[in-house]
């Protein structure tokens, strides 16, 4: 499989050892290249999986003074947070859940 990489070697004086010593170059360089290319690839993942930490990457606001939780993903506001402090996620599981079909639903219309 053509790679774009050349190499040559002129060390010696016999043709042979200088192929042998070329071809082990360039396994080194192609097996170099492809090690670059997966830790960019994971970089890059992990990158976009972290994100800038910036504020208008939140996801969700717990304000108590008010009783107020606020998810910022499908702008949806509730006065409940001592029920949902407590365990009674339902409403915002339903929402959540609501907005991912909707999503999935304009995914399939795209295509």
């Amino acid at each position: 499989m053509p790679t774009g990489i050349v190499v040559e070697c002129q060390d010696d004086r016999s043709q042979h050892r200088n192929k042998a010593q070329a071809m082990s170059v360039l396994a080194a360089r192609i097996r170099d290249a492809q090690i670059r290319e997966q830790q960019s690839k994971l970089a890059s993942d992990r990158r976009s999986l972290i994100g800038s930490g910036d504020r208008s990457e939140r996801i969700r606001t717990y304000n108590y003074p008010q009783g107020r939780i606020t998810d910022h993903r499908i702008n949806l506001t509730l006065y409940k947070i001592e029920a949902i402090t407590d365990g009674d996620m339902e409403e915002l599981i339903n929402a959540l859940s609501n907005e991912h079909q909707a999503d999935l639903l304009a995914g399939f219309a795209e295509d």
